[in-house]
């Protein structure tokens, strides 16, 4: 200490004075990640809501990067945060405490019948990636790990390794035994459209580019900060079956696609007849408390047991607590078929955009993960980074939270809390309208 009284700042909404002090005292690798010219300051959310700090009112479609998944200070889970702090704050893993376990055996009730499943809570995803690299290594006795490009897993020193988008590597040496395939993108992808160019690609990636003995493979199904890139029917299916021949187990991240986004089941691998090895968990698990999670077949995580491995929050009972009640919300409100209806009503929408604003080269996505890429030509896909910039800023202006998205910077990302409603339709889509017009009107290159 260098002896001054250090007493605790009565909290400041001055604008400049939050931009300050967070400049003056984050570093810098925390500084770096600010998508607006303007620094976006909340102050306040409820449900689909946001409001920043002059109390102007916003829509949400990033759900605070996903992981708000029923919404804004949702009663249910405020109630159960706040019952179980005023309990006990934190237990750690090596003590008992029934909270954490009841949600373990919820959360392996969601995954595949016939399997016996079990869970290891994390304080992230990018830990829970971690976590899930070293049991699949663990378990089968081999290192190669096979990741696709365009695929965001974190940014820890684990993570970023099998990350597949640039701006999210770190100029470093990364993990070594780590290889990638092209990613089945059925717009922009490196052999077109369809399934079978990409499976005889993953093909050629194990033949040269591996020992030939494989730890796994790690997949998202909606790639989300590469752009809401849905894995095509086939895929993930024929992909497991050409990992586990080579030995590997298949490690499928639901990070972002989880808990109902895309409107067809609570995981989206439900939907492409994979039954994984090891399953992802984390962001919307919590509704925006921190917490993560690895679920794994037993005999997959067994082999880890003769040394203990803990993350020091992990299994913590408030965010477990937040945890059961967010599974007990997306059901009790049909949360899932929300997603599905509401935003079948969104992507219409915006399809219809597309025939407006010809700088619109493809509107993608299902439930509640939306996305439109922006090109300066749509024979030649030439990515418009500039004019996605310019149209980001704006939504902001128009009412909108969204994300800048796509390892081109191209890509209007949205993946709203399940609690989107169709009276927000209109709104969010006028708002996309008027930026669009704004480009059209006033963007000079």
């Amino acid at each position: 200490m260098n002896g001054n009284q250090i007493s605790a700042a009565p909290v400041s909404w001055d604008t400049e004075a939050i931009i300050e002090k967070r400049d003056r005292y984050y570093a810098a690798s925390q500084r770096a990640f600010v998508p607006y010219e303007k620094p976006l300051i909340l102050k306040r959310g409820k449900m689909q809501y946001l409001w920043d700090e002059n109390d102007n009112k916003l829509i949400d479609l990033l759900g605070m990067n996903l992981c708000i998944s029923v919404g804004h200070a949702h009663p249910a889970i405020v109630d159960a945060v706040q019952a179980q702090v005023a309990q006990l704050t934190h237990c750690t893993t090596m003590f008992h405490h029934p909270v954490p376990a009841h949600f373990a055996e919820e959360l392996a009730a969601t995954m595949p019948a016939g399997h016996d499943w079990v869970v290891h809570f994390t304080n992230s995803g990018a830990e829970a990636i971690d976590l899930a690299m070293m049991m699949a290594r663990a378990s089968t006795g081999n290192h190669d790990i096979v990741a696709l490009r365009n695929s965001y897993h974190g940014v820890t020193y684990g993570a970023q390794a099998v990350t597949g988008v640039q701006g999210f590597r770190q100029h470093i040496g990364q993990l070594s035994n780590i290889t990638f395939a092209a990613e089945p993108n059925q717009y922009r992808g490196a052999f077109g459209t369809g399934t079978q160019p990409y499976l005889d690609d993953l093909d050629r990636t194990l033949a040269y580019t591996t020992s030939g003995r494989l730890a796994a493979m790690l997949i998202e199904p909606v790639q989300g900060y590469g752009g809401i890139i849905e894995m095509p029917e086939g895929y993930m299916k024929g992909a497991a079956e050409r990992i586990r021949a080579a030995g590997g187990l298949m490690i499928v991240d639901e990070v972002q696609s989880g808990f109902g986004k895309t409107g067809k089941s609570m995981w989206c691998f439900d939907a492409h007849d994979v039954v994984p090895d090891i399953v992802v968990l984390a962001k919307g698990i919590g509704n925006g408390i921190p917490l993560g999670a690895v679920i794994a077949k037993r005999d997959v995580a067994e082999v880890m047991g003769g040394k203990f491995l803990f993350h020091t929050y992990g299994a913590n009972p408030v965010a477990c607590a937040a945890g059961r009640a967010v599974l007990r919300v997306i059901e009790e409100e049909s949360m899932v078929e929300n997603a599905r209806v509401v935003g079948a009503e969104l992507h219409k929408g915006l399809q219809a955009m597309k025939d407006r604003y010809d700088i619109i080269g493809d509107v993608r996505g299902t439930g509640f993960m939306q996305a439109i890429e922006l090109v300066k030509d749509r024979d030649t896909k030439e990515p418009a980074p500039a004019e996605t910039s310019y149209v980001f800023e704006r939504t902001r202006e128009h009412g909108l939270v969204l994300s800048k998205s796509g390892n081109f910077k191209n890509v209007l990302r949205m993946v709203p809390p399940l609690c989107l409603s169709m009276d927000d339709i209109e709104p969010v889509l006028s708002a996309f309208d008027k930026s669009f017009r704004d480009l059209m009107d006033n963007f000079r290159h």
